[in-house]
């Protein structure tokens, strides 16, 4: 049921937008290349848990509660670790551009062992290391898990994901990370999604806005653009123009479905060949009602027996045929197939079928 809304919904949406492309803002169609994040790594202890931390036999968090504890002058066997309030823990982060010393992110936590909740936890002091090894952030902090986990006596009720939690600025920019806007003079655009029309059409917007000649395409994903000599020394302020132009962006024609879960996505631009469809269904049932035979009251002799007795019907729907003539769009094909009935599978065998005939003129990913 919750299938064919979805579907029905998706149909309504597609014809409730006109069927033509729209403009984009270049800051949302593209990046420019440097201003990007950085990922950062770190391994951890949350502490504070009820009981719900990693159970006694967590190797790797009983030798790291010991090397804490030895660290601060408290020596302990860790055998003698007892770790149900500690959880051991992977602290990720992503560290933006232009982020100075001092600054504040965001860090995500991860149970590493087998704790059940990081509910009410506190995560201890964390290195946050980059790819080179080097510590650009230090996290510390209470965790949020957005959620519970509660019960007992083998009955327990659960809301979220409560083994991994987030700290809202709970790390601390250390060391900073080098992020050029322009190298010579020239600015580099990469696109989000690669297409060489709207990389020219990016280009074309660039130069009539700004300045004759400055942008050229490289490929489908990139456009140099050059910095005009009135924001030589102003190139946020170019950044800041450059971004806001809109271009009206393009997209190879592409078919999405989803086969567990029926949803299926098209392209506007999606076109079919010529070709006849038929669609018809074939159900059978097989039902099975047990009859009961018992002796008489007080008899001597007999028993009760259980005696099945099957019904096999078998139903078979009137093929449906349709002709799609050449060069029609996405939203006839569905609106057809739709007028016969079909469910969201249906059309997914169906888009398959087309395909495998070489008449859908489009790409075909099936996740």
């Amino acid at each position: 049921m919750r299938q064919t809304w979805l579907f029905t919904f998706l149909i309504a949406l597609m014809f409730a937008a006109p069927m033509s492309a729209h403009a984009g803002r270049i800051k949302d169609i593209a990046a420019v290349e440097g201003a990007r994040d950085n990922s950062l790594i770190g391994y951890g202890l949350v502490i504070g848990l009820n009981g719900t931390g990693d159970k006694t036999g967590t190797t790797f968090t009983m030798q790291t509660l010991s090397s804490m504890l030895n660290k601060m002058g408290i020596v302990v066997d860790p055998k003698a670790v007892k770790t149900k309030n500690v959880a051991a823990v992977v602290v990720t982060a992503n560290l933006p551009p232009f982020v100075k010393v001092g600054g504040t992110i965001d860090v995500v936590v991860s149970s590493l062992g087998d704790a059940t909740s990081l509910q009410g936890g506190t995560l201890l002091l964390t290195n946050l290391k980059g790819p080179d090894q080097k510590v650009y952030a230090v996290a510390q902090g209470p965790i949020s898990i957005g959620g519970f986990v509660g019960g007992g006596n083998g009955d327990s009720v659960q809301k979220n994901h409560p083994t991994v939690g987030r700290a809202a600025n709970g790390a601390v920019v250390e060391r900073e990370v080098g992020s050029p806007l322009a190298v010579g003079d020239v600015i580099t655009l990469l696109l989000r999604q690669q297409d060489f029309t709207t990389a020219m059409r990016i280009s074309e917007a660039v130069n009539s806005g700004l300045g004759s000649g400055i942008a050229e395409p490289v490929d489908s994903g990139t456009i140099r653009v050059r910095v005009p000599e009135e924001y030589k020394n102003r190139v946020v302020d170019f950044l800041a123009a450059m971004e806001g132009l809109e271009v009206t962006t393009d997209s190879p024609a592409k078919v999405v479905v989803n086969e567990r879960t029926g949803t299926i996505v098209m392209g506007e631009h999606v076109r079919i060949s010529e070709v006849a469809v038929s669609h018809g269904n074939l159900t059978i049932r097989v039902k099975t009602d047990l009859n009961v035979s018992q002796p008489a009251p007080f008899s001597e002799r007999g028993r009760t027996v259980v005696t099945p007795e099957q019904q096999t019907t078998v139903k078979e729907e009137d093929a449906k045929i349709m002709v799609l003539h050449q060069g029609t769009s996405i939203g006839d094909v569905v609106v057809a197939l739709n007028a016969i009935g079909v469910t969201p599978r249906d059309l997914i065998a169906i888009l398959q079928a087309i395909k495998a005939a070489g008449a859908l003129q489009a790409e075909l990913e099936i996740l």
